[in-house]
């Protein structure tokens, strides 16, 4: 350990930019899987854009609680059901999940695809209840 510590201290620069390009790696890999946006900024595309809310969670979970108007498409069922994706190409597509972790994996498959507005909403279903948002049941 102490070596490490001699090692940062004697290359300083090297160690700096490091972490510069480590940061930056993982700010591009989020960005790919969907801008990043709020359940604000979610509502907003919704009402002004006809946005389209693809919730990926189990359909358990879905049931329990969900955004209103959101379709469920749980992720391990994505790829089997990509022509739902399809019918909804030419709106704004925000995924969503429990905690924003698998929209960021299904945005970089479905970008790939050729989706170019997709937008994945931070925090997930658990930020859109913390906000006060309603949530349907059924």
């Amino acid at each position: 350990m102490d070596r490490l510590i001699e090692f940062a201290s004697n290359h300083y620069l090297l160690v700096s930019a490091f972490f510069l390009l480590w940061a930056v790696f993982f700010v591009i890999e989020s960005r790919r899987g969907g801008n990043p946006i709020s359940p604000q900024q979610a509502t907003n595309l919704v009402n002004q854009k006809d946005a389209v809310i693809v919730d990926l969670r189990p359909a358990d979970e879905f049931r329990a609680g969900h955004i209103p108007g959101s379709l469920n498409i749980p992720s391990s069922q994505a790829t089997d059901r990509m022509a739902e994706f399809e019918r909804h190409k030419d709106k704004p597509l925000i995924l969503t999940c429990k905690m924003g972790n698998q929209a960021s994996h299904l945005g970089r498959q479905l970008r790939g695809k050729g989706f170019a507005e997709l937008y994945r909403m931070q925090g997930g279903v658990t930020a859109w209840r913390n906000d006060g948002l309603p949530v349907a049941k059924g």
